[in-house]
């Protein structure tokens, strides 16, 4: 599809500069712009590029000044947020390449489940008795959906999810290859003969609204009542959540985190990449932790900001570090102290012999 800089702007309420007719096909990166493709500049540091790419339409920011003169083939479009913007695009074209509603053949959806309109179910999918899956869900081939779980309205579930019975996952969220939602959690209690005792896990898990969980991420069920992702959150690939988790409105997680079980996290967090939170502790709302840190203990002040491991305050832990660099020079003046004050002992016990 083609689309020209007057459409583009007024999707975005935004002003041209340039050639209102110019028309693009594609989206690319600034660096890397070719002609007829649609990029966007928000962060300074790609600047120079504004000058020599092909790129035929660019979204900026209303604060932005061109340097020098730009190339004849290029029209910008002014907006209040460019990344937000160009945001906004790819959402659109990501709906636009979403599958059409249809059952494909070799899926399995049992007569107890419901299914509502306009729903995608890809090849060799299994939905089980008493599955919910509303309105424009997408369900990806190879989908495990277990019994009683509840899809909610435009979902997307994408292929080799399983997701295990009694789990619900709320409207708008998506879910990528790999995850398992509602494995039982980590129970286990030691015996008489000091082997390990499995205990049930008769719990859940919930997603509410607007999650995002990225690949091969696990959240374990709940040993009694509810693991809890809350509106908003996005975990990103390979997160490990422990069971009765609670993660708090629009918190963020990186890559290789993991959560033990029954912590709570607060809103609007951000999480590190690496990071172990220990269980049964509570963080609360704001707390920033930088990338492998390791968190023992529950923090009550909003906002901290943690690095470490063990994590303490940053502002502290920066100092620490500084020490901790000079570290091989405060030893070697150490020494070369030391020795100085050998010789002086030696010298004092030759002249008082």
């Amino acid at each position: 599809m083609e689309f020209s800089a007057t459409q583009i702007a007024q999707l975005l309420e935004g002003e041209i500069v340039g050639n209102p007719s110019a028309t693009v096909n594609g989206l690319s990166k600034i660096e890397e712009g070719k002609s007829g493709t649609l990029s966007f500049l928000a962060n300074p540091k790609y600047e120079p590029y504004v000058y020599t790419t092909q790129a035929s339409i660019i979204i900026v920011n209303n604060t932005f000044v061109a340097e020098k003169e730009l190339a004849d083939h290029i029209t910008l479009i002014k907006v209040e947020d460019a990344y937000g913007c160009f945001a906004k695009l790819l959402g659109m074209y990501d709906q636009a390449m979403a599958k059409q509603p249809e059952v494909e053949k070799m899926s399995h959806i049992s007569p107890n489940a419901t299914i509502g309109e306009n729903v995608y179910i890809g090849a060799f999918a299994y939905i089980s008795d008493g599955a919910v899956i509303e309105d424009n869900a997408h369900i990806y081939p190879n989908t495990f959906i277990g019994d009683n779980v509840k899809i909610g309205e435009g979902t997307k579930v994408f292929a080799g999810v399983n997701i295990y019975r009694d789990c619900v996952v709320g409207k708008h969220c998506t879910i990528h290859s790999g995850t398992v939602i509602g494995a039982d959690g980590f129970g286990f209690t030691p015996n008489a003969e000091n082997n390990y005792q499995k205990v049930p896990q008769i719990g859940n898990v919930i997603l509410e609204d607007h999650v995002e969980i990225g690949a091969n991420t696990c959240i374990d069920r709940a040993t009694l009542g509810s693991t809890i992702i809350k509106k908003g959150v996005k975990l990103d690939n390979l997160v490990q959540i422990g069971h009765n988790v609670v993660i708090g409105d629009n918190t963020v997680m990186a890559a290789q985190a993991g959560v033990a079980g029954s912590a709570k996290l607060g809103k609007n967090m951000m999480v590190g990449g690496q990071v172990g939170i220990v269980g049964h502790i509570d963080l609360a709302d704001g707390v920033l932790i930088g990338a492998q840190s390791g968190v023992p203990k529950t923090i009550k002040k909003k906002g901290t900001t943690l690095l470490g491991s063990p994590a303490y305050d940053a502002e502290d832990y920066k100092k620490s570090y500084m020490g901790f660099r000079r570290l091989p020079q405060i030893l070697n003046r150490l020494r070369d102290l030391e020795n100085e004050l050998k010789e002086i002992k030696e010298s004092n016990q030759k002249t008082n012999g």
